[in-house]
């Protein structure tokens, strides 16, 4: 189902020349429907920046956010 929404919101972005935000932690989506990404961490704008640099944006937060990696700058919550 998230495949479907994902292709009706890239649609309308496209056939309408609309903006939509979407917050969301799953980054297949995030690859499939954005352009531009913000990470957010604690209400601070940790990184931002195309989607195509995510995977190389040397930043340690979003590379363990997007990984799903338990060791990192980001403390789990217990």
């Amino acid at each position: 189902m998230a495949g479907v929404i994902n292709e009706l919101i890239r649609e309308i972005v496209v056939e309408m020349g609309a903006t939509a935000m979407t917050i969301t932690h799953d980054m297949s989506s995030v690859r499939a429907i954005s352009d531009k990404v913000a990470m957010l961490h604690q209400g601070v704008i940790q990184w931002t920046g195309p989607v195509a640099d995510m995977d190389n944006s040397g930043d340690p937060y979003v590379h363990q956010f997007i990984h799903g990696l338990a060791e990192g700058p980001i403390e789990a919550v217990r």
